[in-house]
């Protein structure tokens, strides 16, 4: 999510950041499911000879920071010698003004805020390491077994609900009725946290809602909801859905702290591969039950950033209307580094 904000000095910097950032887009929960915590760090190890060994890095209640929290969690940091704060933030909006305010030094956040204030000239946005991509049947629109909406030709002229505007949640939506000829022109779209979405279906509140795992697994086990569309397919298959981003002073001036974040990063996402090591951190930080976490799909978790996956995203919001200029996604990258 974004909000307005232009950058000026001392106390009034905080305020300033907001506002500029609220006249970029809105944007909501970066990606997927549930996956919160407490801040957390870990001690510094490793050789000591990076140009800034403590850093903060905001995240966010998602499954996409799964390898995130493997890594603070197994001493994957530790091991490459960065102590690391894990700084909470509740939305990308949220995520992304603490990245622009320097009060973190990394960001998560889906890759739609990041590409926004990209294309508004918010910031100077270098994306450090990926995250996820939307796996089979991942992220998906869900309804009622009692409603009318029954398929994805139903959803023409619906209520929807969706995260925020200018999100996943739609983009993905919108995307997937296009593949399949669905006006979606006239749809109304209703913002409904992840959580609520259940409730707002069961209520009539809404048609049918976008959602993403563990919330699937949580909605059909408390109200019976049922998929209508698997949203990653077809033209967002596979489609990256969030990473990390910095500002490009700090990845310049700190290019061995980067690759010591983006090591740590490749081995945990390497380790996330054995779902017996990601399960325990839904029931650990998401707050769900064992036979959730194993019922629940997961995402494909990323790390290395492929400047043509990535152009996807760009592209994909350029075609929505997200964004009004084509944004050229390799500069934006930073050096990579392998583990």
């Amino acid at each position: 999510m974004l909000s307005k904000k232009a950058l000026s000095a001392s106390l009034g910097r905080r305020g300033a950041i907001a506002l500029a950032m609220a006249a970029v887009v809105t944007t909501s929960v970066g990606g997927c499911g549930l996956l919160g915590g407490d801040d957390s760090s870990s001690s510094s190890g490793g050789s000591g000879n990076l140009e800034k060994s403590k850093i903060k890095v905001a995240t966010m209640s998602t499954i996409d920071t799964a390898s995130l929290r493997l890594a603070q969690d197994g001493g994957y940091f530790k091991t490459e010698g960065l102590d690391v704060e894990l700084v909470e933030a509740a939305t990308g909006q949220i995520s992304l003004t603490k990245l622009i305010g320097s009060e973190v030094d990394i960001a998560y956040a889906s890759y739609t805020p990041f590409f926004i204030a990209m294309s508004k000239g918010t910031a100077d946005i270098k994306l450090v390491s990926d995250a996820s991509s939307a796996g089979p049947k991942s992220t998906a629109i869900i309804a009622m077994p009692t409603s009318s909406v029954r398929g994805i030709n139903d959803l023409a002229g619906k209520k929807i609900g969706i995260f925020a505007p200018n999100t996943v949640s739609d983009t993905l939506t919108k995307s997937v009725m296009k593949d399949h000829g669905v006006d979606f022109s006239k749809v109304q779209w209703v913002p409904v946290q992840p959580p609520n979405m259940a409730a707002a279906l069961k209520n009539g509140d809404i048609d049918a809602g976008f959602l993403t795992e563990p919330f699937i697994t949580q909605a059909a086990k408390q109200a019976g909801t049922v998929p209508i569309v698997d949203t990653a397919t077809g033209a967002t298959q596979d489609f990256p859905t969030a990473g990390y981003g910095a500002l490009g002073k700090f990845t310049t001036e700190n290019p061995k702290t980067v690759a010591a974040f983006q090591r740590a990063m490749q081995k945990a996402t390497r380790d996330a591969a054995d779902r017996s090591k990601i399960e325990p951190l839904l029931v650990k930080y998401a707050k769900i039950d064992q036979d959730t976490a194993a019922l629940t799909t997961l995402l494909t978790f990323q790390s290395t950033l492929d400047p043509r996956r990535i152009q996807r995203v760009p592209d994909l919001l350029l075609q929505m209307g997200a964004i009004q200029t084509k944004i050229d996604v390799g500069p934006m990258i930073a050096a990579q580094t392998t583990s």
